[in-house]
């Protein structure tokens, strides 16, 4: 067998021409071009998702519920078709502050209630990560949009408001959820309740982590075999990442509970 059979038998790319800063820079206009499109089917799919869980769809069907019909129609999981309806709710409800923002007029789409006046920009895992905080999330973009409003710059623009809404989502994402408001009288108890409020900022950044190698579309099966090896490497048992990935999804201290808590 020949040097030639022998490179395309080991996947040898031929070798090419050298790549010019104008084609270099179509390529990444196209792609570019692309990530806007996958972030404004994002809204495209909340919107009809929102619209079709409403209207009670899977009735007329025949299906029992949403997740059978989930399953019949798209073939999709339990759990896949719930998180649909999450990344549908959380887009629903900063929209919602957005729309209810002073002086947003300029803002607002022609068809407020269609997939064009959801787009922010926001990832699926973005927003499923907020989900269970989406009442955080408003409370930030409406304090923020009000500050902006009231400072006398003329800078509630679609781009700032959309820079707003980004930054929100993106600081809740980051920061766990606050301990209990009261501190226990008990000395002991409140320095105990110091060391779990710890573990779980730390769990919270582990399971961001096992977010990135294991996007939020993953089942928790299918995030255990992509995970394995990681967490043998970095020590972590595997049902302690999973949790932790459950933790940074939801924002909810009870996913941690049995394993790491």
């Amino acid at each position: 067998m020949g040097e030639q059979d022998e490179d395309q038998e080991h996947g040898a790319d031929p070798a090419r021409p050298p790549l010019t800063a104008a084609r270099a820079q179509e390529m990444t206009a196209g792609l570019r071009e692309a990530m806007d499109d996958v972030r404004r089917s994002v809204a495209v799919l909340a919107a009809r998702v929102r619209d079709a869980h409403a209207a009670r769809v899977w009735l007329p069907l025949g299906h029992p519920s949403w997740e059978s019909y989930c399953a019949a129609e798209f073939g999709i999981s339990r759990a896949q078709a719930y998180r649909l309806l999450d990344v549908a709710r959380a887009l629903a409800a900063i929209h919602d502050a957005v729309a209810a923002g002073p002086e947003l007029s300029r803002t607002r789409d022609t068809d407020p209630g269609g997939a064009a006046a959801l787009d922010y920009g926001l990832s699926q895992r973005a927003l499923i990560a907020v989900s269970g905080r989406t009442d955080t999330v408003a409370e930030i973009i409406t304090r923020r949009l009000a500050a902006l409003a009231h400072s006398g710059l003329q800078a509630l623009d679609p781009a700032a408001v959309h820079a707003v809404v980004r930054q929100a989502v993106r600081d809740v994402r980051t920061t766990p959820p606050p301990p209990p408001a009261e501190p226990p009288a008990d000395p002991a108890v409140a320095a105990l309740r110091a060391v779990v409020d710890d573990l779980v900022a730390v769990n919270h950044a582990i399971g961001e982590l096992m977010l990135e190698v294991a996007p939020a579309y993953l089942s928790d099966t299918e995030a255990a075999d992509v995970l394995a090896l990681l967490c043998d490497e970095i020590g972590e048992p595997l049902d302690h990442g999973l949790a932790a990935r459950r933790y940074a999804l939801t924002g909810d201290r009870r996913a941690l509970a049995g394993t790491v808590l």
